[in-house]
This record gives structure tokens, sequence and C-alpha cells, in this order.
């Protein structure tokens, strides 16, 4: 239940910000800078996607198997293209989309409540993007660069496409819990009670995480998904 709950607040958080002016234009400028940086790592990746399969498997001579080995290009460009998305996003977070991020979530808190809590509020502009990018590191950055490094070694391995399922969810979810994390970092809760929520929620984290791992579509999602996770933090925070 938990796990389509987690669905169905990704599409609220879409349609509400397509509804609210402020959301959708702050929406779409995260949008617009992941998709710039996804579409520049996917056409590297497109170039190169016959290179990388070689590193795993050298390109038979002839027969049958050349064109299992054309399907394989093609799922390993599609599968890093979806990567490509993960990691455009991450950089847009690191230099100014966490902020973005959070000033989407404050929109959404005083939208349903009418105001926003937490000592950040009190905060200059300059320690409160140091709060945010400090806060950014433990709960995005460190795991998904691990899930990135685990699904690219799990491709050289017997496994690998098992690994990369699992990371790729688990990735998904992390990713959800970077969004659903805004309003308790706000708020200044201890790392260990936020990591506690992470792990009580665990499987609406990945529900909500599961739409960003549609290629293309995942770049819409994740630049509405402080909208989904604030309204679920708010409406769910007395559970």
């Amino acid at each position: 239940m938990n796990f389509i709950k987690g669905i169905v607040y990704n599409f609220r958080g879409l349609l509400m910000g397509m509804r609210t002016p402020g959301l959708l234009m702050l929406g779409l400028l995260r949008f617009v800078m992941v998709i710039i940086i996804s579409m520049a790592l996917a056409g590297s990746i497109m170039v190169w996607h016959r290179e990388i399969l070689n590193m795993i498997w050298t390109m038979p001579e002839s027969g049958w198997l050349i064109y299992i080995w054309t399907a394989l290009s093609w799922l390993l460009s599609i599968f890093l293209v979806m990567l490509s998305s993960l990691i455009a996003y991450l950089i847009a977070q690191v230099f100014f989309c966490v902020f973005i991020m959070d000033l989407m979530s404050r929109i959404t808190e005083k939208i349903i409540k009418g105001e926003t809590h937490g000592p950040v509020e009190k905060m200059s502009l300059l320690r409160t993007v140091f709060h945010l990018i400090c806060q950014e590191i433990p709960r995005a950055v460190i795991p998904m660069v691990l899930m990135l490094v685990l699904m690219v070694v799990g491709l050289l391995t017997p496994l690998g496409p098992g690994v990369a399922v699992v990371s790729a969810l688990v990735a998904g979810a992390f990713l959800a819990w970077d969004n659903t994390d805004l309003v308790p970092a706000r708020r200044m809760n201890t790392f260990a009670v936020r990591f506690r929520y992470f792990k009580k929620n665990i499987l609406f984290h990945l529900g909500f995480g599961i739409c960003f791992l549609i290629p293309w579509l995942n770049i819409l999602f994740l630049s509405f998904a402080p909208v989904g996770a604030t309204l679920f933090f708010i409406e769910n925070e007395d559970e």
C-alpha cells in the first residue's frame, strides 16, 4: 500500500506544481537545467555506446551472436541514458538546484499549512545555502555515487542485470528521501531521526522513487518531486 502511495504522491506533486505559478516556474527552471546536462551526457553515451559495450563484451566476428550483441548494445545504451539523468540531477543539485528544491518545499508547506516552521527561517541567505549543501551530501550525493559505482561494477559480473535493477531501485529510494527530507532538515531534526524516518517509510520511498527510473520522464518527475514529497511529509507527520 505504501509503495502505491509513493507513486500517487509523486503524481499529486506534479499536478500541484503544474497548477501553481510559483512552483511551475521553479520546477521548469530545474527541468531546463537537468535536461541540458542530461542531453550532453546522453549524447556522449550514444556516440560511444559501441565502445562501452566492447569494454564488457567484444563484438563477435560472425554468426547469430552479432544480433545478440547489437540488441545488448542498445539495451545498455537505454540503461546508460537512464543513469545520465540521475548523474545530471546530482550535478544540478550540487550547483544550485538544492536551493530551488527547498524553496519549492517551503511554498508547498505554506500553501498547505499557511506558514513554514524551523530555525532555518531565521538564517541569512549564505548560511541557508551552506546548510542545504551540507544536508545534501549525506542524504543524496554519497548514497547516489555509491549506487552508481555498484551499477557499473555489476555490469562486469554474471549477476550484472540483477545488481543493476536492485541498485536502480535503491538509487530511486534515496532520491525520494532527498525530497521527503527537506522539511525535517529545515526543522533541524538530527540525521539519525531523519534516517529512521526513511527506513520506517522505505516502501513509500521505493514507490516514489520508481518514477525517477523512467528515461526522460524521470527528469519531469525529479523537477517537481519536492512538492509531492512535502505533501506526504506534512499530511503524514503525525502518524
